[in-house]
């Protein structure tokens, strides 16, 4: 096991003084673990193994941009990186749905709605960062 400590490990993000309702690192980073928990819930059927790796991909994809963002060189990458961010929580709320509406899958329901709620303000949140961005 490595000695190397995440910055948004838990210890970290409980002892953060923020608002984390509207911190896109945090958000972002605590998404992608729930989405890592939905996914490890699936059975082991075939349909799971395809929606899942695709929902694992683009979940955890949106915090990996977030943070790539905030450490990038310039205006430009800052707006690209948020910009794929943003592609990957639509495709996000795609499997997501796409699981909601499949008569043959059999997921939580209010596990799955908060997931679809949150990813929805993530969405909005970085929606707006991106307008405000790009009209500067």
């Amino acid at each position: 096991m490595s000695n190397v400590r995440c910055k948004m490990s838990k210890v970290y993000v409980k002892s953060r003084n923020v608002d984390r309702q509207s911190d896109n690192k945090y958000r972002t980073y605590k998404f992608a673990l729930d989405i890592i928990k939905l996914c490890r819930s699936f059975p082991e059927k075939r349909v799971y193994w395809v929606i899942g790796d695709q929902l694992l991909r683009s979940g955890t994809s949106i915090g990996a941009n977030v943070v790539e963002a905030k450490a990038s060189s310039s205006k430009k990458d800052f707006i690209k990186f948020y910009d794929i961010a943003l592609k990957s929580a639509n495709e996000t709320k795609y499997w997501l749905c796409l699981l909601r509406d499949s008569d043959f899958i059999e997921i939580d329901s209010v596990k799955l709605n908060k997931l679809l709620n949150e990813v929805d303000e993530i969405c909005k949140m970085l929606g707006k960062s991106l307008i405000t961005l790009k009209n500067k």
